[in-house]
């Protein structure tokens, strides 16, 4: 029997009636989706041999009650800002000085999102931040060592840096003596139809499933790969250091049929921070995985897990939560303004979704080149101030969209990628940067995982936010922005990944925008 939590979630629904009609426009547009594969399956016959998933009465609810009673913290080191997308109510910090961290663990949250961005640099670059946040982690709150529980959340199509970052978090923890038996591998991000079966990680394209090596993700320019089979994505991950023989696997029906018990003894096997694939294709599996893991952990073990978004919320004991509302949105009442949609994401995916906006929201739009960015300094600083007189004069009357020009910079070295990543990066912080202090914003979209934390860091200077909830369910965060720049606290941040959505997404997103403004100004 196909999952019904699986089924669910797959593809945000199309453009409807909410919003419709004011500061909306129903012209036709061209976007379309990506054609599947051959390589792609259907749901139904890919989970056709599998057991039934194994429910546990209030498995959401021990699993809180333990990290309540256990005294345990558990710290997201999040490397873009997208692995809130399944949590509510928890804070975010953009900054770790020993200060800043000491402060939210002496909090009353028993789960801290750390955001380090390390997805946008180089692996030296990253290994060096993750370094610094779990060393001064170990200064900021010293009696708490113990309690302290890492998630290195990743992205669910596999781009990021591993092992290099889980390989620095055991180095910390093995220079205090304080070594970890193993890795958890649990990509899965089932609202975005990310899914492990049988080793592999599969992703959803139109009504079917296909294995992520197939996908635009793969060929990624910083981060591509070719295996979908998750203990040969480490083996080529890692360039060959680690040998497939040595990556464990918890199937689905070891979690189906054995339940926690099964988990608590697959884990208890690892030694030596030998990493374990961790299939999933609902939520109920990852809650039998964490309570085994929990029992595991009762035994003395010790684990990093390295997950997608779906993992953290099991992990964190948080129940799910419908999309959010005006009055979420908005708890001390209208924001004065305009709204602002910032895309920096060059995937096929927020090609797409930006020409369905185009088409049928009423945007004024802004371009900014990026060949003239890449040209040099002074070209660059002219492209900045040029767009952002364009975008404050039309932020008086109206929504924006800003983004980056579709010219992807020719390069086939991943340092190259980033490198140019960067610098259009820096220039749509300094834009936004630029326009904040001169016109107020109601709420801004920031489309894309590195866009989403560089305008959050630099662009309005935010140290710490919270997250509300999603849009969707269990997809596109809103943050509160609690502490940052000028005319920025309060104000409804919305991080959209560029992996995430059908077509008509931002167009939703956008709609459902207009509606709590419609229904704050008729109150």
């Amino acid at each position: 029997m196909v999952s019904s939590r699986l089924a669910v979630g797959l593809v945000v629904p199309g453009p409807g009636p909410v919003g419709a009609g004011k500061g909306l426009s129903m012209r036709e547009n061209d976007a379309k989706g990506p054609e599947a594969p051959s390589s792609a399956v259907e749901v139904a016959a890919l989970l056709a041999g599998a057991p039934p998933e194994r429910h546990v009465h209030n498995a959401i609810d021990q699993i809180r009650a333990h990290l309540k009673s256990s005294g345990q913290r558990l710290v997201v080191l999040d490397d873009d800002p997208t692995g809130s997308q399944s949590v509510h109510d928890v804070p975010v910090l953009t900054a770790w000085s020993v200060s800043d961290l000491s402060a939210a663990m002496e909090g009353p949250d028993r789960v801290i999102f750390v955001l380090t961005n390390s997805r946008s640099m180089a692996a030296p670059e990253a290994v060096g931040v993750i370094h610094e946040v779990a060393t001064n982690l170990n200064e900021a709150a010293p009696h708490l060592v113990q309690q302290i529980r890492f998630v290195s959340r990743s992205d669910s199509t596999l781009r990021g840096h591993f092992p290099d970052e889980t390989d620095e978090l055991q180095a910390v923890a093995s220079g205090g003596a304080r070594p970890y038996n193993g890795v958890l591998l649990c990509p899965a991000f089932f609202e975005a139809g990310r899914v492990t079966i049988d080793d592999i990680h599969w992703t959803t394209v139109g009504d079917r499933l296909v294995p992520v090596g197939d996908t635009e993700f793969a060929r990624d320019r910083a981060f591509g790969y070719t295996s979908s089979n998750l203990r040969d994505w480490v083996v080529e991950k890692s360039g060959g250091r680690i040998g497939r023989d040595d990556v464990a696997s918890l199937s689905l029906s070891a979690i189906r049929l054995g339940g926690p018990p099964a988990v608590r003894d697959a884990l208890a096997q690892l030694d030596g921070g030998q990493t374990i694939v961790v299939n999933a294709a609902a939520y109920s599996d990852l809650e039998v995985v964490v309570l085994g893991l929990l029992e595991a952990e009762s035994q003395g073990r010790r684990f990093i897990c390295r997950t997608g978004p779906s993992f953290v919320r099991v992990r964190a004991g948080i129940h799910s939560r419908g999309p959010l509302k005006t009055s979420d949105l908005y708890p001390d009442g209208a924001r004065s303004g305009h709204g602002l949609v910032v895309v920096g994401s060059h995937t096929a995916q927020t090609s797409r979704q930006m020409a369905a906006a185009t088409g049928h929201c009423v945007l004024a739009e802004c371009e900014i080149q990026v060949p003239r960015l890449l040209q040099d300094d002074t070209a660059f600083a002219a492209e900045v101030d040029r767009v952002i007189t364009q975008v404050t004069a039309a932020l008086r009357q109206q929504n924006v969209l800003l983004f980056t020009s579709r010219t992807v910079a020719p390069t086939s070295e991943a340092a190259g990628a980033l490198t140019a990543s960067a610098r259009v990066s820096k220039a749509l912080t300094a834009v936004v940067a630029g326009i904040v202090p001169r016109q107020p914003l109601r709420w801004l979209v920031a489309k894309g995982g590195i866009t989403s934390s560089d305008l959050a860091t630099r662009g309005l200077g935010v140290r710490a936010a919270r997250v509300l909830g999603q849009i969707f369910p269990g997809m596109v965060s809103v943050w509160r922005l609690e502490i940052g720049g000028t005319n920025t606290v309060g104000m409804p941040y919305v991080v959209f990944p560029g992996n995430v959505g059908d077509d008509w997404a931002l167009v939703r997103v956008l709609e459902t925008l207009q509606a709590c403004t419609a229904q704050l100004e008729a109150d």
